[in-house]
C-alpha cells in the first residue's frame, strides 16, 4: 500500500503569514462594473488564488474582479465563497472594512456568482479564514495604497505624511480630504491605472491595530434573514416559472426498464421529460406537478438489485474493504518505530472495536435549484458549497462551454458538507430545457435523507500498549470506510501503524462537517479512556503525559479549569467524560457531564463546555454561533442519529423517525476561546465538533461503568453493552 502522506487539511503556518507579500499580482483596470455606480477603480485577480482558482488572465479571457469602488463611493467585494449560515459574508465584509478602514456598512458583497466572481474554490475544509480572508484583505490593501499614493500626487506631497479614516484621505495640513469615490473618479488615476499593478506586497493592518477585525459584529444581514425578506434558492421565482417533479427509483441501485409518458403529457400545461434513468415532469404549480408525477410512476418499471442491510452494515464494510490499489481510492498506511518491539515492551495490551453509522447533514432547507435557458445560455440558482463545481457539473451534462453555463448561490439554509454536489442544478436544467421555460426544482425532506450524501459509516480496530508509568509504548489503528481527515494522533506515540482501507459502500457517501475527523477522533479519544482507566490514571492527566503538542494541551487544561475537572462526588449515575483534537490547525477540547438511567436506557447531558482555539480571532460572535452549532450537532451524532436501511429502502427518512437535537435536547453550553493574536488565523466551521461525541462517551462510563463502542449511545445500545 502507499505510504499515507501528512493530512491534505493540515495547517502549514509559513503558507499564510500575513506579512508576506501577495501570493498573486492584482491589475487595476478602469472599467464599467456590473450594475455598479458608474466607473471607478477595480482591483482584478490576475493569477491562482491558494485556495484552488485556475489560472485566469491569459490569452484575452477577463480576469475576475475581486473589488470595486464606484465614484458614489459604494464599495463592492466579490467572493466565490458562499453563505450557509456559518458567516462568511460577515467575516469577509470585515476583512475589507479593516484594510480599506471604512464603516462595515459602505461595503456590499457579492458571492458565488460564476460570471461575475473568482474562483475562491468550495466552502469548504475551513478555507474562508485561512486563505479567502487573506485574498480579500490583501486586494483591499492594494486598493488604499493606489488611492493614498493618487490622493499624494494630486496635492504633491509625500504618501508618508497622508491618513486614511472612514473612506476618505487626509492631507497633511488637516484642511483637506479626498473620498475613495473622489479619487476612483478622477482623471489623474484613470492615467495610472492604465500605466500600473499594484504593488507586490501591501502592508496589512497587524492584529494588534485591528479595529473592525476581532470585533463582535452582527451578521450583516441579519434584518433580512429574521424578517423574511431575504431569498433562499428555493425561493428563487422567473417570469413563466414551471414548478418541477423527479421520478425517484423504488430502492437504491434500481434502473428504470419502462416508463410511459402519455399519462403525464396529456395533463394541460404539462411537459415531461425522458433521459436514461431521469425521468421528470414540470407544470405550473407544485400540485399539478405532483399529479403528474404520479401519473408516471403508475406506469413505471424498475429492476431492482439485492442491496445490504443497516443490520450487518458493519461485517459488510470490512468483507468489501479495497485492500489494493494507488492514489486517493485507495488503501493507505503510515508507520512509525516499530509496533511489534512497542507491543513487546509493553506491560498491558488493550483492543477494542468501535463503530459509526452513516449519518444524515439534515440541513434546514433541502436542495433546490431553478434553471433557466436563454439563447443556448443556462443560468442556474441554486444551494452549493462548490459554485464553480456546479458549473462544471452542468457543462459535462449538458456539453456547453463554460461560459455558456451561470451559476448563482443564493445565501442557502445550510450545508454541513452535505451540498457539494450539483444533482438538483442539472435536473432542474433537464426539466427547463424539455419545457422551454424556466423550472424550480425542490427537493422534499424524503428526497434529501434518501438520495443525498450521507456521512460514511465506518468500522475501528484498534489496540495500544501501555508501560508501567502508563505512556502509550504502541499504537495500531485500522479504519475501514470512514476516510482519513484526523486519522493520525495527535500524541507522543512513538510507535504506530495507522491502516485506512476504502469500502465498496452500500450507500452513496460525501463530505460532512469535520468529515472524517468526527469518526476518527470518536475513537481515538473514547479508547484513550480506556487506556486511562487500564492505566489507573485520571483521563485528563493520562492524555497530558502522553502529550507534546502545546496547543492541545492548552485547550484540555483551559476546559478543564472552567468545568471543574473532574467533578468529585456527584450523586449515583452522574459521570464526566473529557475529549480533545485538531484538525484544520485548530485545536478543540470538550467536557460533558451527563446523567444515566441505566434501567430506562436514557442518558441526558446535563452540561457540555469546550474550549476552542483557532489563532486570531476574528469575530467572536459569530465564531462563538459556530462553536455551539458544531456542539448541538454533534449532540445528534453522539446519542441519536442513524441512517437505517432495508432492502434497498431508507426506513427513517424523516424528521419523524430520524431524530435531531430539539431546543430541549440541548443542555447549558459554555465555550472558552482562547483568542492566539500570535497565530495566523484558521477556520472554526468543523473542528469544534469532534470532541463532542467521544466526550459524550466518556462521561457514559463514568456514569455507568459500562463502554458503548457504538454511536448513538441510544437506549437500546445502553442496555445491549
Amino acid at each position: 500500500m502507499p505510504t499515507l502522506t501528512e493530512r491534505e487539511e493540515l495547517f502549514e503556518p509559513e503558507r499564510y503569514e500575513l506579512s508576506e507579500g501577495l501570493p498573486y499580482q492584482f491589475e487595476l483596470d478602469r472599467r464599467e462594473f456590473l450594475g455598479a455606480a458608474g466607473a471607478g477603480l477595480l482591483i482584478t485577480v490576475s493569477g491562482s488564488v491558494a485556495c484552488g482558482q485556475q489560472s485566469v488572465g491569459a490569452q484575452g479571457v477577463a480576469p475576475p474582479s475581486r473589488l470595486h469602488i464606484a465614484k458614489d463611493g459604494l464599495i463592492t467585494v466579490m467572493t466565490g465563497k458562499v453563505e450557509v449560515g456559518q458567516g462568511s459574508r460577515t467575516q469577509l465584509t470585515q476583512a475589507a472594512a479593516e484594510e480599506l478602514h471604512v464603516p462595515v456598512d459602505s461595503l456590499r458583497l457579492i458571492m458565488a456568482d460564476t460570471s461575475r466572481v473568482p474562483d475562491d474554490g468550495a466552502t469548504a475544509g475551513s478555507r474562508t479564514t485561512p486563505a479567502t480572508v487573506p485574498a480579500v484583505r490583501k486586494a483591499a490593501a492594494a486598493a488604499r495604497e493606489v488611492l493614498i499614493r493618487a490622493a499624494a500626487e494630486r496635492w504633491g506631497v509625500p504618501v508618508e505624511g497622508l491618513r486614511v479614516r472612514a473612506g476618505a484621505v487626509s492631507h497633511p495640513d488637516g484642511r483637506q480630504k479626498l473620498t475613495y469615490g473622489d479619487l476612483a473618479d478622477s482623471g489623474q488615476l484613470a492615467a495610472a491605472m492604465l500605466a500600473e499593478s499594484a504593488p507586490d506586497g501591501v502592508s496589512l493592518v497587524h492584529v494588534e491595530r485591528w479595529e473592525v477585525l476581532g470585533q463582535s459584529l452582527p451578521r450583516v444581514d441579519g434584518r433580512d434573514i429574521v424578517t423574511g425578506a431575504h431569498r433562499y434558492p428555493s425561493d428563487i421565482v422567473r417570469p413563466g416559472m414551471l414548478y418541477g417533479k423527479v421520478l425517484r427509483a423504488p430502492s437504491y441501485g434500481a434502473t428504470l426498464s419502462k416508463v410511459d409518458l402519455a399519462p403525464a403529457e396529456k395533463m394541460k400545461h404539462v411537459s415531461a421529460v425522458r433521459d436514461g434513468d431521469f425521468v421528470g415532469c414540470a407544470a405550473p404549480n407544485s400540485r399539478q406537478a405532483q399529479q403528474a408525477l404520479e401519473a408516471l410512476g403508475r406506469t413505471a418499471e424498475w429492476w431492482t438489485p439485492d442491496h445490504s442491510s443497516s443490520r450487518e452494515l458493519f461485517s459488510y464494510l470490512k468483507q468489501h474493504a479495497v485492500r489494493q490499489g494507488e492514489g486517493r481510492q485507495g488503501p493507505r498506511s503510515r508507520t512509525t518505530g516499530s509496533v511489534q518491539k512497542g507491543f513487546a515492551e509493553a506491560k498491558q495490551t488493550l483492543t477494542a472495536t468501535y463503530q459509526v453509522p452513516y449519518i444524515q447533514h439534515a440541513p434546514m432547507e433541502p436542495r433546490a435549484a431553478v434553471a433557466e435557458w436563454e439563447d443556448g445560455k443556462l443560468t442556474v440558482w441554486t444551494g452549493t458549497q462548490r459554485p464553480n463545481g456546479v458549473q462544471q457539473q452542468l457543462v459535462e451534462a449538458f456539453r456547453l462551454s463554460s461560459d455558456k453555463v451561470r451559476v448563482i448561490v443564493p445565501d442557502s439554509g445550510g450545508g454541513f458538507g452535505g451540498k457539494h454536489t450539483g444533482e438538483v442544478a442539472i435536473e432542474a436544467a433537464r426539466l427547463a430545457k424539455a419545457a422551454g421555460r424556466p423550472v424550480s426544482l425542490r427537493w422534499t425532506r424524503e428526497e434529501e435523507f434518501a438520495w443525498a450524501y450521507f456521512r460514511p459509516a465506518g468500522l475501528f480496530e484498534v489496540r495500544a500498549g501501555l508501560d508501567d508509568r502508563g505512556a502509550v509504548t504502541a499504537w495500531e489503528f485500522t479504519n475501514y470506510n470512514a476516510g482519513t481527515a484526523g486519522l493520525e494522533s495527535p500524541y507522543n506515540l512513538p510507535n504506530t501503524a495507522t491502516n485506512y482501507f476504502p469500502t465498496e459502500s452500500p450507500l452513496r457517501e460525501g463530505s460532512y462537517r469535520g468529515i472524517a475527523a468526527t469518526a476518527n477522533t470518536y475513537v481515538r479519544e473514547a479508547f484513550m479512556d480506556e487506556l486511562a482507566a487500564a492505566a489507573k490514571l485520571d483521563p485528563l492527566e493520562f492524555r497530558l503525559l502522553n502529550l507534546d503538542d502545546a496547543r492541545l494541551k492548552a485547550v484540555l487544561r483551559a476546559v478543564a479549569e472552567r468545568f471543574g475537572w473532574p467533578r468529585r462526588g456527584r450523586k449515583p449515575g452522574v459521570g464526566v467524560g473529557i475529549a480533545g483534537g485538531f484538525e484544520k490547525g485548530s485545536y478543540v477540547a470538550a467536557c460533558a457531564e451527563v446523567e444515566v438511567d441505566r434501567d430506562a436506557g436514557s442518558v441526558r447531558v446535563l452540561r457540555i463546555v469546550e474550549a476552542f482555539e483557532c489563532g486570531a480571532i476574528q469575530n467572536p460572535l459569530n465564531l462563538k454561533a459556530q462553536v455551539e452549532g458544531s456542539i448541538i450537532q454533534g449532540l445528534g451524532a453522539a446519542l441519536m442519529e442513524e441512517i437505517r436501511f432495508e432492502k434497498g429502502r431508507l426506513l427513517n427518512g424523516s424528521f419523524a423517525h430520524y431524530p435531531v437535537p430539539r431546543f430541549k435536547d440541548v443542555p447549558p453550553l459554555d465555550t472558552v476561546l482562547l483568542d492566539r493574536k500570535d497565530l495566523p488565523s484558521v477556520g472554526g466551521g468543523e473542528t469544534p465538533i469532534i470532541a463532542i461525541a467521544p466526550a459524550i462517551a466518556n462521561a457514559v462510563y463514568s456514569a455507568t461503568g459500562v463502554r458503548v463502542r457504538s454511536l448513538p449511545i441510544t437506549p437500546d445500545a445502553l442496555k445491549q453493552a
